[in-house]
């Protein structure tokens, strides 16, 4: 059809030689730009902005308002045709039009009825430079019409036929939609067996008993006025065969039967379509919508191909159960052969669709405004598609070209007009109509021939600031007829900008495509044309990016914990970000927990509802920049719940339940408990674990036992907490299936046999009346077992045996059932009684003056008269070979464990006499002793010296005194003194050698150095060798002349002159000073104390107040160790050597122990005196700050 209509609204490009208007960003050449600058002197044809719909459906009830609006320059004029000829508006009181505005108000509100003003509108604006129309615009009021009466008789069924409720809904304007309740207003279910049809119908593949209901109710609702009609109910019942029968006999004269046979299986036959093949139609850019709805039974199950193809993916969908496929955006490739199948259990039934899909009319090209100047050249093309083929008509101003005025200018190609050589003349609205049987096309562009020198559109001097290897873009927006040529131009004596840099858009916007630092300045955008030229400066500024230098982590927290995101930002210093955190895209929670500083996001006290997604979004007035992370909250996992016990057996039950959340940490396993609450009520053990994707568990129960089960889930954080306990399950009593154990026969007297065990606990009970039958006999007798049954306890004493008798023992479990399996026999003893024999032959070899070992030989194993533990060794100090004095001294023990026939004593006294003897050890208790062995101990090396004092210091003597050593050892035969000075650098001198008898304790050391610091070596001798010494230091006094020089310079010291002297030198020393400090910050180095240490004088040094002895010498600075000897410790303590043989290395007091070659593993019992411990000192020389301070 050929219409002449209105497009609606496209971007057009310009024509061959267009005067094109350029905004701030590249804009389709629709029209002249009415800017203020230019609405004074610049006109423009008319363009339609705004239209109502092609098919304008109204609502009756309101008044019609028909739209029209355009713009232009001048403003354009309105008139209207209806029906083809022209609607004189004013002629009709209701219809009124807009001011400024060709839009019709029909006021049929207040009287007239919308019927009256059913047509075919059409709308023109029209100006000086010429005429756009609209769309024919089809006006039509809706309409809801109702239902035509109609008697619908009941519907009776037998089970399993098929049935289809007609609807058929009166036909509306817009088409009803349709959709089946009951009286309550409530959808009827829909399945794959019952379905609505695209056409209304209801259609039932097979009927059900619960199909039988007296209101299936079919209602249409019209949208466009908001109402909804209903059809009259019908009522169907579904009864079976015997029912049937009298049904059809007792209401045949008033009701509908379908069917007269009764539903049986069948396969698939189709409701709709019929037979095997159909035909389908649609336009291109619906939605094709093909059904097919079957009956059979069991119900048919719908399946869709396409024949020689595949089904679009993405637009392709299933609708009504699969009984409707539905294709979007259907193309002319859509055509072709669908296949529906409707299949169930006894066959199958096929329907081809073939669909052929027509379009209406669309563009391929519409045709687009075009503004030229005079003498210029253009076209105006109009190229669109459809099926079958539009036609292509042209008009001018609203009228047809070929009945037209002729214009010179203009030539007609078929879809295609040229102007030639333009004149002002040539200005008018071209319309282009594309139509064919389903639809039409109609566009409205403008030839507008002006001529205007350039003009610039964008503001002077903007700036333009962009972020640093981002693309710039400066407009240039520009009008002029012809169209301007435009350049760009840097700095003031630039050349213009090349495209090999820069790229120039049409619109005259200037794009440097990566903006650097450099880029900054400022830019000159010239038009010009053959009637003039216009320019204008922009200025641009680069500015540093905005980066997140520290993003935000991921996260796996634990609810209740803390997490912080740090987010650090770097940005340009001119440009000042805000920071937004969001949560999933959105805003945070309002949620004080939440709390944001400078650079970071803490979330307290976290819960399950605050895991996702977090971003940190730094933004500025030019860019943006976010990060994200991923909180995840886990905890343990929630216990599990619904605990259920099946399959109960009298030894076995399975427990399944249903985890509860794993709290986004994957439950590992599932830890059993059970509670025995016959016999250990509230107490919980383990039964077992099983996999954490595992819901159940066959669990192996023991006999006589109240069972509850709890569960409990783990995960990588821990453990939950335990499940609601399961119901009780008691099984069956049954014999015990074990013994007691830990059975041991052991004698407390010697005359009785003690019989113990670990007894079974109620849970091992396995039944009520728990006993143990205890039998016990002789192992090498014949006599029988003696048994005796008794109560539940862990003890049998059985009295009257012999003495420590090997006994073959049993003991075995009972109960109200039955016995346990019959046990193994355990030995025991009976009683123990102490040994009656001593060791024989007890012979001692002194190994060296600390060390002897003993021999013995064993006593006989029957005199043992019980467990034979070991052999014990009494010895002890009886008397001293030096001094000869006797005094008490407590008994030491060493005991040898096993059947041990010597052992070794550690840590004896040299140059001493000690007493032995030895007894066998049972579990009783020791035999009788062994006879007393006597042996004495070589001499060896004494002890250091008890004490060294160095007494009444001279100038040059010094007095020593000492104590001889507390352990000689032997016979001491001399003592040796060694000693040597100490110079002022802490080095030693020559050692002197002296030998002093050993009956002297004072010795005078004479002709010493005045002021001189000794250090002393002192130890004693015996015939065996030198003991240990002990060292001490000592200082000669000092020179009582230098003393007297020393007091004289005190007196000089008072004399005013020489305190007049020394402030001199003083301040000379301090101006010296200040010298030296400007030096020593400029480089300088001045080694004063270098030059002190060496010119030291070694005479002068402090005193002490009290006693006139010298103080400390040493420099803290320049701690230098002795070249040899040592130093004793401040507090003069003596340090001594601790023995060879120290009896700590060897025993164990009373229950002491040797290895068989005599290495001890055993201990010392008793008290015994603590002697000092001896041992050589130390080679290493202590400071001389400790060695001052322990002379006083």
């Amino acid at each position: 059809m050929q219409l002449k209509i209105m497009p609606k609204k496209k971007h057009f490009s310009a024509g061959r030689v267009p005067l094109i208007l350029f905004l701030c960003q590249m804009i389709s050449a629709l029209d002249v730009p009415l800017d203020s600058k230019l609405l004074g002197d610049l006109v423009q044809p008319p363009t339609i902005t705004q239209q109502s719909p092609k098919d304008y459906i109204i609502d009756p009830r309101e008044n019609i308002v028909i739209q029209c609006e355009a713009k232009g320059k001048p403003p354009p004029s309105f008139s209207w045709t209806r029906n083809g000829t022209h609607f004189d508006i004013d002629k009709d009181p209701l219809v009124t039009m807009k001011p400024g505005s060709g839009t019709l108000v029909i006021n049929i509100m207040s009287e007239g009825k919308a019927e009256t003003y059913e047509g075919v509108y059409q709308c023109t604006a029209r100006n000086e430079r010429g005429a756009a129309i609209s769309n024919n615009i089809v006006v039509r009021p809706s309409r809801s019409p109702l239902w035509t009466k109609e008697r619908l008789e009941s519907i009776i069924l037998h089970n399993g036929q098929s049935l289809v409720l007609p609807c058929r809904p009166p036909i509306g304007l817009p088409p009803a939609i349709i959709f089946w309740m009951d009286n309550s207003f409530q959808r009827l279910p829909q399945s794959e067996r019952v379905s609505q049809g695209l056409n209304g119908d209801l259609y039932f593949s097979n009927v059900l008993p619960e199909d039988t209901r007296e209101d299936y109710i079919c209602y249409a609702r019209f949208n466009h006025t908001q109402t909804i009609q209903q059809k009259q109910p019908i009522s169907l019942k579904v009864i079976s065969v015997d029912e049937l029968n009298d049904t059809i006999a007792a209401n045949l004269s008033d009701t509908e039967f379908y069917g007269a046979k009764p539903g049986k299986e069948r396969p698939p036959t189709f409701l709709t379509p019929q037979g095997t093949e159909s035909r389908k139609e649609e336009l291109r850019g619906n939605v094709l919508s093909l059904e097919c709805i079957a009956e059979g039974l069991p119900t048919p199950i719908i399946y869709w191909i396409k024949e020689d193809g595949t089904l679009p993916v993405n637009r392709t969908f299933y609708q009504n159960f699969k009984k409707t496929l539905q294709i979007t955006q259907v193309s002319e490739a859509d055509s072709g052969n669908y296949q529906c199948i409707a299949k169930n259990t006894l066959g199958a039934v096929h329907h081809t669709i073939s669909v052929t899909v027509k379009a209406a009319p669309y563009w391929i090209s519409a045709p687009q405004n075009l503004v030229l100047s005079p003498g210029e050249n253009g076209t105006l093309i109009c190229r669109a598609n459809g099926n079958p083929k539009p036609r292509i008509g042209w008009l001018t101003n609203g009228v047809p070209v070929e009945i037209a005025p002729d214009d010179p200018s203009r030539k007609i190609d078929g879809d295609t007009i040229i102007f030639s050589n333009v004149q002002e003349r040539s200005s008018a609205v071209y319309q282009c109509n594309a139509s064919n049987e389903y639809g039409y096309l109609l566009a409205n562009a403008f030839v507008n021939v002006l001529a205007e020198p350039p003009r610039i559109l964008t503001s002077a001097n903007i700036l333009y600031q962009v972020i640093a290897n981002r693309p710039a873009l400066l407009d240039c927006a520009f009008f002029g007829s012809p169209l301007p040529t435009i350049e760009w131009f840097k700095g003031t004596k630039g050349s213009a900008l090349h495209e090999d840099i820069y790229v120039l858009h049409d619109n005259g916007t200037l794009e440097i495509p990566v903006a650097q630092k450099d880029s900054t300045g400022t830019y000159t955008c010239v038009a010009r044309n053959k009637l003039g030229m216009a320019k204008n400066e922009v200025h641009l500024e680069i500015k540093d990016p905005t980066r997140i230098i520290k993003q935000p982590e991921y996260a796996v927290v634990q609810r209740g914990s803390k997490v912080s995101f740090e987010c650090k930002v770097k940005h340009d210093d001119t440009l000042i970000p805000t920071i937004m955190w969001l949560k999933d895209n959105g805003e945070l929670p309002n949620d004080e927990r939440f709390s944001v500083d400078k650079d970071h996001l803490v979330v307290t006290d976290v819960s399950d509802d605050d895991g996702g997604m977090y971003t940190c979004a730094a933004n500025t007035t030019l860019d943006s920049v976010s990060a994200s992370a991923v909180l995840r909250v886990v905890d343990v996992p929630n216990p599990p719940f619904d605990l259920e016990l099946t399959n109960q057996l009298d030894k076995g039950v399975q427990l399944s339940w249903t985890p509860g959340d794993d709290n986004n940490s994957p439950i590992t396993k599932f830890i059993i408990e059970y509670e025995d609450a016959m016999h250990e009520a509230g107490i919980w053990h383990h039964q077992t674990e099983v996999s954490g994707t595992q819901t159940t568990a066959q669990l192996t129960l023991s006999p006589y036992v109240n069972y509850s089960f709890r569960v409990m889930a783990e995960n990588s954080i821990g453990r939950s907490v335990p499940s609601e306990a399961s119901e009780q399950y008691l099984t069956k009593a049954a014999e015990p299936d074990q013994n007691p154990t830990a059975v041991e026969g052991l004698g407390t007297e010697p005359d009785n046999l003690v019989i113990t065990w670990k007894p079974l606990n109620g849970f091992e009970s396995n039944g009520p009346g728990l006993q143990y039958k205890v039998s016990w006999r002789q192992k090498d007798g014949d006599d029988e077992w003696t048994s005796v049954v008794v109560a539940n306890v862990s003890k049998y004493i059985v009295s009257g045996t012999p003495t420590f008798v090997p006994y073959l023992i049993k003991v075995q479990a009972l109960n109200d059932v039955g016995f346990a399996p019959e046990p193994a026999a355990v030995m025991g003893h009976s009683g123990e009684d102490l040994p009656m024999v001593a060791p024989g032959n007890v012979r001692v070899n002194v190994v060296n003056s600390t060390l002897a070992e003993v021999h013995w030989d064993p006593v006989p194993l029957k005199s043992v008269r019980g467990h034979l533990q070991g052999y014990r060794i009494y010895y002890w100090k009886a008397q001293s070979s030096s001094k000869r004095n006797r005094r008490h001294i407590e008994k030491k023990i060493l005991t040898f464990q096993g059947n041990k026939t010597h052992g070794m004593l550690p840590g004896l006294q040299p140059y001493s006499h000690y007493v032995l003897n030895v007894r066998v050890v049972n579990g009783k208790g020791e035999g009788p002793a062994s006879t007393d062995r006597g042996f004495h101990t070589p001499e060896g090396v004494p002890s250091a010296p008890s004490s060294l004092k160095i007494v009444n210091p001279t100038l040059d003597s010094l007095t020593l005194e000492w104590d001889p050593p507390s352990h000689p050892n032997g016979v001491l035969t001399e003592y040796t003194l060694r000693y040597q000075p100490i110079n002022s650098t802490h080095e030693l001198g020559p050692l002197v050698d002296l030998k002093i008898p050993a009956n002297k304790t004072r010795w005078t050391l004479n002709h010493l150095n005045f002021s001189t610091r000794y250090k002393f070596y002192f130890y004693a001798q015996t015939s065996v060798g030198s003991g240990s010494q002990i060292t001490e230091e000592a200082i000669t006094t000092v020179d009582e002349g230098k003393l007297a020089m020393a007091s004289r310079q005190v007196d000089i010291a008072t004399q005013g002159w020489f305190i007049g002297l020394m402030c001199a030198v003083a301040l000379l020393i301090l101006i010296l000073l200040i010298v030296c400090f400007i030096r020593r910050n400029k480089g300088g180095k001045y080694p004063v104390k270098e030059k002190e240490d060496a010119h030291a004088d070694p005479e002068i040094q402090p005193m002490k107040e009290d006693d006139g002895t010298f103080g400390e010498y040493s420099d803290a600075e320049d701690h230098k160790p002795l070249k040899k000897g040592s130093r004793t410790p401040s507090d003069r303590t003596v340090k001594k050597e601790d023995s060879d043989d120290s009896l700590v290395d060897y025993g164990e007091g009373v229950n002491g122990q040797f290895n068989e070659d005599g290495s001890f593993i055993g201990q010392y019992s008793g008290k015994k005196e603590k002697e000092p411990a001896e041992g050589n000192e130390s080679s290493e020389a202590p400071s001389p700050v400790n060695a001052m301070n322990s002379f006083v």
